[in-house]
């Protein structure tokens, strides 16, 4: 399975079958748009800017939109659109949400505490810890590479490449570990530390890794040396649950029908195993915010580990990723990134080093895996980033 991020404009951020009688075109004319958005008199955040990049939701490209800015510069929360399609209310601003491969953030984390602890080395190779997971075929990858996505290691297979076939078994289970065993059938894609290809399959590994050095599930070590950390209270990891717990609106993924009309499709229950370690997290924008300020502040991981978070590979051509972030440059300033998308769901982390400005969001978009920038995203990032 290969991870996506989309683009966001030339100019800006890389960031990243039934469903009921409802047409889109009926759903947004039944479902009138709400949002509700706060900031302090600042030099900031743009709030005029922001409140209007959220406005008019639900519309064809996305039904809910969840922001936080924050930083030194200033604060900025705002919250449109609906729960749901269904008439039940304006959507939730402390709802819970899918947040996708941002949970690769937390899973690099969890690697470097153990590195800090002494229990795993970055420069040891995976096959060390966790001898006969990869082929003879494969020269040695280290953790460091895993973190960078600079391993070589293919993607790994999941329930087909289209929505329709995915959507069939969203109830189904597919195992970290036949994840990971279908990669390797397939051979290296290039040799290690040469190359930089963003994949998941990178964090299913080191997953695994942490397991087997603690002896404990990764969603144990997460919530220990991560969330609890973080503040993180109403951030959790599902496993094979299909649900969302507590408070959550629901997300839908657009379906063209033959007759040329969309249909929404509620794709807010799904059993996210396959993503695991590198993208089932389930939490709230006040959570990925506290995470961000632990993180970047060293109350998560210590130095010197933390430098690894923003380093990426000087020897690699087109580099950005580092471990568990992605480097961006707009507007005069460096941002420290993540994104994720789960069908329904499409999320960003992003932040200054010094926390001047730090931006999360979750858009419930109706085609989180389309191959542009879904344009509420594109609004709400160039208003909190400019």
């Amino acid at each position: 399975m290969r991870a996506r991020t989309t683009a966001l404009t030339a100019a800006c951020l890389v960031l990243a079958l039934t469903a009921g009688p409802l047409t889109a075109a009926q759903a947004f004319a039944a479902s009138p748009a709400r949002a509700r958005a706060t900031a302090p008199a600042t030099s900031g955040p743009d709030a005029a800017a922001l409140s209007a990049a959220i406005a008019g939701l639900p519309d064809q490209d996305a039904t809910a939109a969840l922001v936080r800015v924050g930083g030194s510069d200033g604060l900025w929360r705002g919250s449109a659109g609906v729960h749901d399609l269904e008439g039940a209310g304006p959507a939730d601003p402390d709802a819970r949400f899918r947040a996708g491969s941002t949970t690769k953030v937390v899973t690099a984390a969890v690697v470097l505490r153990l590195a800090a602890q002494g229990r795993i080395n970055l420069n040891t190779p995976v096959q060390h810890y966790l001898p006969g997971l990869l082929t003879k075929d494969f020269r040695p990858v280290t953790v460091r590479q895993l973190l960078n996505h600079t391993s070589g290691i293919q993607s790994g297979d999941g329930f087909g490449d289209g929505f329709e076939e995915q959507y069939a078994h969203r109830f189904d289970t597919l195992t970290p570990r036949q994840v990971v065993a279908s990669a390797v059938a397939k051979g290296p894609e290039f040799r290690p530390g040469t190359r930089q290809d963003y994949l998941n399959i990178n964090y299913t590994v080191l997953g695994l890794l942490v397991e087997k050095v603690t002896g404990r599930s990764y969603a144990e070590e997460a919530t220990r040396l991560v969330l609890r950390p973080a503040g993180m209270r109403d951030t959790y990891f599902p496993g094979d649950d299909p649900h969302i717990a507590g408070p959550h609106n629901h997300g839908y993924q657009a379906v063209r029908e033959a007759d040329g009309t969309t249909r929404l499709v509620d794709v807010t229950d799904w059993n996210q195993a396959d993503r695991w370690a590198a993208g089932d997290m389930i939490s709230t924008t006040a959570d990925l915010e506290r995470l961000l300020g632990a993180l970047f502040r060293g109350r998560v991981v210590p130095e010197p580990q933390l430098r690894e978070m923003f380093t990426v590979p000087a020897h690699i051509e087109g580099a950005t990723y580092s471990a568990g972030l992605q480097r961006f440059e707009y507007g005069g300033r460096v941002y420290w990134i993540k994104s994720g998308a789960r069908y329904g769901y499409s999320t960003v982390v992003a932040a200054t080093r010094d926390l001047s400005r730090t931006l999360v969001y979750s858009i419930d978009t109706t085609d989180a895996k389309g191959e542009s920038m879904n344009p509420v995203a594109e609004r709400v990032a160039l208003a909190a980033l400019k």
